[in-house]
Parts: C-alpha cells; structure tokens; sequence
C-alpha cells in the first residue's frame, strides 16, 4: 500500500503560512514535538480532487536554507531528507507574501532549486491590491519555472486551484534530488530576487517605485558602503556644529548657577561639597547632554525612516569576513548606546562561539558614555577650524576616534575567532522595511527617554560616585604653600596609579580620574572637574574645564588619553552583565585583560609617537 503523499508547507514567517495550512486541513490536524528537539510538528490531511487524502506538514518559518536557528534547522533538515522520523516530502508548497514578494522571493528561490515539485501560493493579494501593487502570476510562473496561484488564506481564496495543482504534480512528479541543498551569495540572490518580482508588477504606487529605485542606490556594493560613511561622517560633524550654542548655553547657566550658590553659602565642607563635587562634577558632566542627544536624533531618525536594516544588510559582508555572524549587527549597534543592552541582545545569535564573539567586541563599539570624554579633550585642544568645505577639524576628530572603534571591534572578531573562540561568521537574511518618513512624535519620545536616562545616571551612578570622591580628594587638609591633589587620600592613591601609567604619558591628574571612570565612563569628566575645582587658588577667575585642561595637559597626553578610551576596560556594569551573559568569571576577566593591554599599548604609541612630533 502506497504511503499518503506528503506535501511540506514552507515560506517565510509573516507570509500567512500557516493560516494556508489551517484552510486547507480545517480541524483535521495535529501537533506534536519533532523527534530531538522542542520545535512544535503541525500535521494535517486534506483532500485531493479525486478525493485521496494528502498529508500536509506546516513547517517553521525561515529566511534561508543556512540555519540560524533551531527552527530554521528543523525546516532544512525536512526538506533535505536529513530530519530523523521524517520522510522527505513528494512536493512543496511555497507561500509567498504579494505584497513582500522581493524579499520572499529569495527563499522561495532556493527551495525552488531542491528540484522538489513545487507549486507557490502569491499570498495575501487582496492586501497587496489595497495597497496600490498589481501582480501578474502567469509572468512570474513563467520567470520561476513552477505553478503559481494567487490566493487570500483568511477568505479562503484559490485554496481550489493550489490543490488542483498540487494533484496535478503529484501524478507525475519530477525527479527529486535530495542533498545539501543550493548555496547562494546573499547579495547575488537578493538581485535575482528583486528582478524576477520587478518583471511581475503590473503597476504599483509611485511610493513603491521610489522605494526600489532608491534602494537600487543604497544597498549598491560600491555606493551603499558610501553613502554610510558619508551619513556616519556627516554626523559627527553635526556633534559639535549643531551643539555648540546649547552647550555653551547649559555651560554658562551651570557656572551662573554654581557661582550664585557658592556666593550665597559662607565657607566650610557644605560649600565646598555644593560647589566643589556637585557643580564641578555632575555639573561637568551635564553640559554635554545636547551632544549626546544630536546623535541619537540621528539614530533615531535613520530606524524610523527604514534606513538602520538597509545599513545592517550593508554591514553584513564585511562582518562575515570578519568573523562574526550577520546577527551581531543590531547588537553592535545597540552598543553605539551602552555596551549592556549590546550584550544583552547578542541573545539573538544562537551559535554560541558567534554569540560569545560578539559579546567580547561589544564592548569596543563608541559607547554614548565616552562622548563626553571625547567631546571635553577635542573642545580643549582641537582648535574649532574648518579642513575644508563645510568640515570641521573637531568633527573629523569625532568621526576618526567611532571609526576606530568600529575598526577595532572588526579587528578584534578576527583575532578571536581564530583563537580563543574558533568560531565562523555567516550570512543570514532579514526584511527590508518600507521607507517612511519619521513621525516627530516618535523621535521627540525617543529624545525624551535618552535625556531622562543620561540625567538619572547623571543623579545617581555619577553622583555618588563624584560625591565619595570629592570626599577622598578634600580630606584631610592642605596645609600652607600644598596642594590639595597632593596631600589627600585620593591624591596618594592617584599617586599608585600613575607610576603604572606615566610610561604612556599620563599625568596624575589622569591617574586620579581612572578608578572611579569604571564605574561609568562620564566619570572621568566629573573626576577631573571635581580635583580641578578643589585645586583653584583664585576662584574668582572661574574657567570653563576646557580651559584649566588646555592649560595643564600637553597635547600629546590628551592624545593618548583619546586613545586609551578607544580601548579603556568597561564599566562595572558591563563586566557584570558579561558574567551574566557567559555564566562565569572567565571571560569577563579575559575582557578586562585584553582591553587593558589594548588600551595600555594605543596610549602608550599615541604619547609617544605625538611626542617624537614635538607635542609632548
């Protein structure tokens, strides 16, 4: 007796899938585990046109046939005969989204060339029609070699006609060709996929056609990589142009503030707490707020308007070469904030080799909190001139030490994953948004929420942390003709540290201002406002930072000062969420270790190369 045919249901996930699956089986279905693995088994039996059942397997959603996931490898594993209590399928049915049908395509495409009979249901139609896009099954038959049908699952559309075709194919199949499946170039397969679906389209909207013609221009291997640099350039540039009056302004209002408030308040440890670590610590800090929210308007910007995935696929190549998977783009960039929700979303990556790679270069990605260690040096001793037209010296500054970052990082993944975590990058799919533009409302909440989290970091970690060190700097007392930096407990501690780190031409102001810095980065401006403060003979010449930085520090340490918080060990919190994340101390302690030693080594060339140049 011949088995009941086999049919395997597979597309992408959102193309409607499984509410195919449910129209054709009805209630004549069941679910289970398959053999080995906790990925649910949808079952069911419909009925042919002559009336012999068929047996139809809904299987999990994929973007290729390379797994990135338990799921996917289920879906592979089916279709090439290699699942253990599965039978390979006698034919395929294919679900397609008419109104994604570019990016669907590209799975589609390699299903298709397992050589499986193979009919495609062009699903959700009506939604596809709705919004302005006609298609034309019979071309894209034509253009794909196999059945296509239009059909709208909810309503039950063209369920008739899939199973007249599925009968049909199944009384004279093809012959099925069972192996490792096809391999294709994600870019390659991307362009096949947009050609065919550009040859289906009757009509369409002129939004629809904007949005091809401009991603024939962003997602271009020469122009797209471009374009980035040049968004990413233009950027850092806008850090410090568009900054500078409400920077200045919050700077002014702060030193008013504090100045008003020190004159109002007699002499004695209140003050000098008010005055000295409050005002010249977090007030330090707080100035850089329009900064930091420049850019993450621009963040928020390219997200809302669809750019961000089309930067991630842009990102893809050459991070594979890299080492790192093609999932460890969002998490790099969500590092751009705080490396801790970087981390925390490398949980996306299932291959743990990838997913511990990406946790160990996280951390080298520009953090928000180092901008305003950045923003303080470059202000003190980049002069604010243009290079040329329209680009500012301070930005090119900016844009060199994020683009260090990144380099690193890349640098780093290779190193790692050819010896202390042996693990491949891959390729992997993803959907492409449609262009829109950003809604203010949105961008406004998303500027509101990063202000409120900079201030409260600002009021809490920061604040405690400037508080016991202004505590350790003002005690005990400086006697006649001494300074305070020198005779206090935070200064003899200072004076420990530096012998380490004068090698690299650090001072002891800097020295100081390390310790504290690993619990948040902005620390260090606050650190060394607050030493500053408590240092000044005459406080009624009140200087900005900047200026008391430029007037104690050659240009040669501040350069090497940049460069070691390219590369600085991590914050507390995130050495505490790498041990979370790695179930242990090891590689957290391995993190520290090799970012010290980085860090150590780029200050060190930075100083003494600067000086060699005479700007020591």
């Amino acid at each position: 007796m011949n088995p009941v045919p086999l049919v395997a249901v597979a597309g992408n996930p959102n193309a409607g899938k499984s509410a195919l699956f449910n129209a054709l089986t009805g209630a004549r279905q069941k679910v289970g585990n398959y053999p080995g693995v906790t990925v649910e088994r949808h079952v069911g039996k419909a009925l042919l046109p002559d009336g012999s059942p068929v047996e139809l397997v809904d299987l999990p959603g994929a973007y290729g046939l390379d797994p990135t996931s338990p799921d996917e490898a289920v879906t592979r594993d089916v279709l090439l005969g290699k699942q253990k209590g599965e039978r390979l399928p006698n034919a395929l049915l294919i679900v397609v989204d008419a109104s994604n049908l570019d990016n669907h395509l590209r799975f589609a495409l390699q299903l298709i060339d397992l050589g499986l009979p193979t009919v495609v249901a062009l699903n959700m139609v009506d939604l596809a029609k709705r919004d302005g896009l006609e298609l034309d099954a019979a071309r894209l038959e034509a253009e794909l070699g196999v059945p296509v049908i239009e059909t709208v699952a909810v309503r039950k559309r063209g369920l008739t006609e899939v199973m007249e075709r599925l009968h049909g194919l199944l009384l004279a199949p093809r012959a099925i060709r069972a192996g490792d499946g096809p391999s294709h170039d994600p870019l390659n397969l991307q362009r096949r996929a947009r050609d065919i679906a550009m040859a289906a389209i009757v009509s369409e909207t002129p939004v629809r056609r904007i949005t091809h013609r401009l991603d024939g221009v962003l997602l271009h291997p020469a122009a797209g990589p471009l374009i980035l640099a040049t968004i990413l350039f233009i950027m850092f540039q806008a850090v410090f142009a568009w900054s500078a009056v409400p920077a200045d302004a919050l700077e002014a209002g702060t030193m008013a503030l504090g100045e008003a408030i020190g004159n109002a308040l007699p002499d004695g440890v209140l003050r000098s707490l008010i005055i000295d670590g409050i005002f010249a610590g977090v007030g330090a800090v707080i100035v850089f707020l329009p900064q930091i929210l420049i850019l993450f308007l621009f963040i928020l910007v390219l997200e809302s308007t669809g750019y961000m995935v089309r930067a991630a696929f842009i990102m893809d190549r050459l991070m594979s070469h890299a080492g790192l998977s093609g999932r460890a783009f969002i998490p790099l960039l969500s590092s751009f904030a705080c490396a801790v929700p970087g981390i925390m979303a490398t949980r996306t990556i299932d291959d743990p080799k990838d997913r511990l790679t990406t946790i160990l270069v996280a951390p080298l990605m520009t953090c928000s909190a180092r901008l305003p260690v950045y923003t303080l040096i470059i202000a003190a001793f980049i002069p604010a001139q243009e290079v040329g037209l329209g680009i500012g010296l301070q930005g090119l500054v900016l844009f060199a030490l994020y683009l260090s970052g990144i380099v690193s990082a890349l640098l780093a993944a290779i190193v790692l994953s050819k010896t202390a975590v042996k693990g491949g990058g891959g390729a992997f799919m993803m959907e492409l948004p449609k262009y829109q533009m950003p809604r203010l409302g949105d961008v406004a909440i998303g500027l509101w929420q990063r202000a409120m989290i900079f201030l409260k970091r600002a009021g809490t970690i920061i604040l405690f942390t400037t508080v016991i060190l202004w505590a350790l700097a003002s005690f005990p007392q400086a006697g006649p003709g001494q300074k305070q930096s020198d005779v206090s407990i935070a200064g003899r501690i200072a004076d420990g540290i530096h012998t380490v780190v004068a090698p690299i031409g650090f001072n002891k102001d800097i020295s100081l201002a390390l310790l504290p810095a690993m619990a948040a980065r902005e620390v260090a401006v606050a650190a060394i406002g607050t030493v500053y403060s408590l240092d000044a003979e005459d406080e009624s010449n009140l200087e900005t930072l900047e200026q008391r930085l430029a007037g104690r520090w050659s240009l040669a340490t501040a350069l090497a000062f940049l460069a070691w918080f390219v590369f600085a060990p991590q914050c507390i919190s995130t050495i505490a969420v790498t041990r979370r994340e790695t179930n242990g101390w090891r590689w957290p302690l391995f993190l520290v270790t090799y970012l010290f030693i980085l860090a150590y080594l780029a200050a060190g060339a930075t100083y003494w190369t600067a000086v060699s140049f005479g700007l020591g």
